[in-house]
């Protein structure tokens, strides 16, 4: 009976372990990939109205930008709960996907907000 017991427990062993090989679903990767582009770009258009109305110029705006980049990382990442794997491929999507591709978006709110802000 022993072994029997041991057989089972192994067979149980085994089965556990093959539920907890991850799985990835390719269309949900790739909406939160989309998710991620679309705040990314959201929080760049955001950002570069604010800068504009406070009056930032040069470096300064640019530092801005990075800032709030930054914090939208550390805002997707506490979203994902600190485990990049159940959601996305690579902590790299989280951090960096779309940071410098809103710079543009940044930039031209940027300046559209301090022209109407401080120029007009």
């Amino acid at each position: 009976m022993a072994s029997h017991d041991e057989s089972s427990v192994s067979r149980k062993k085994s089965s556990d372990s093959v539920d907890e090989i991850s799985t990835f679903n390719a269309e949900n990767m790739q909406n939160n990939a989309k998710i991620i582009s679309y705040s990314r770009t959201f929080m760049s258009i955001i950002g570069g109205v604010i800068a504009g109305i406070l009056g930032f110029t040069g470096l300064t705006g640019f530092i801005f930008y990075f800032l709030v980049m930054a914090i939208m990382s550390v805002g997707l990442a506490a979203k994902a709960g600190f485990s990049a794997h159940p959601y996305f491929d690579s902590w790299n999507q989280i951090l960096l996907d779309g940071f410098l591709g809103g710079l543009l978006s940044f930039v031209l709110f940027w300046t559209f907000a301090y022209d109407m802000v401080h120029i007009f």
